[in-house]
């Protein structure tokens, strides 16, 4: 843009940092009733961001400038200011999180992102195979138990008939009823 038109790029940060501050300093917060909260690294410094997204919009709406429950003291302030009532937030699993929604928005549903609950899921379910390979009693035993990460995080359309019948055959009552409960517990989580 600089080069087409002749000007500085400190010309062009300037225009589009008085157009941003023009039309985005004072975000709407009336509509506001789904957020979510989280942290953002920004350089190699270790400086982080606290950011609060509309979730029905997609729109920032506040910008901390660090991370944890202090950064959100501006933000508690002015929904309070606004008097806006929040439905339900979203956050990691961070305590500081939970404690200043608990404290800032106590009667709102409070729920954790996709992406932390399934980590943590992936973790439990690793630990959980060590300790039964390391306990396995057959051959039939450790070969099921080779394959159940797999087949559990497999999509369910992609799984190979054949194969997953010939795993299941080769699994313990207690391995079945494993993999039933966490395959088809993402399905019913929403309903």
């Amino acid at each position: 843009m600089a080069h087409h038109l002749n000007i500085s790029w400190d010309t062009v940060k300037d225009i589009q940092k008085e157009y941003l501050l023009k039309n985005f300093r004072q975000p709407d917060l009336t509509q506001l009733s789904q957020i979510s909260i989280d942290e953002i690294n920004i350089g190699k410094k270790h400086r982080y961001l606290t950011i609060v997204l509309d979730l029905q919009s997609g729109a920032v709406v506040f910008i901390g400038n660090s991370k944890g429950s202090d950064s959100l003291n501006p933000f508690w302030e002015s929904l309070k200011k606004a008097n806006i009532k929040i439905k339900a937030v979203a956050t990691d699993m961070s305590k500081a999180y939970i404690q200043t929604v608990r404290e800032n928005l106590p009667n709102t549903i409070h729920v954790f992102d996709h992406f932390h609950i399934i980590k943590l899921f992936n973790e439990k379910l690793t630990k959980l195979r060590q300790q039964l390979y390391h306990e396995k009693t057959s051959y039939h035993h450790s070969q099921a138990l080779q394959g159940l990460k797999w087949i559990l995080l497999k999509n369910p359309e992609n799984l190979c008939f054949a194969l997953f019948q010939v795993r299941i055959s080769r699994m313990s009552h207690f391995l079945i009823s494993i993999f039933l409960t966490v395959h088809y517990l993402p399905y019913y989580q929403y309903s």
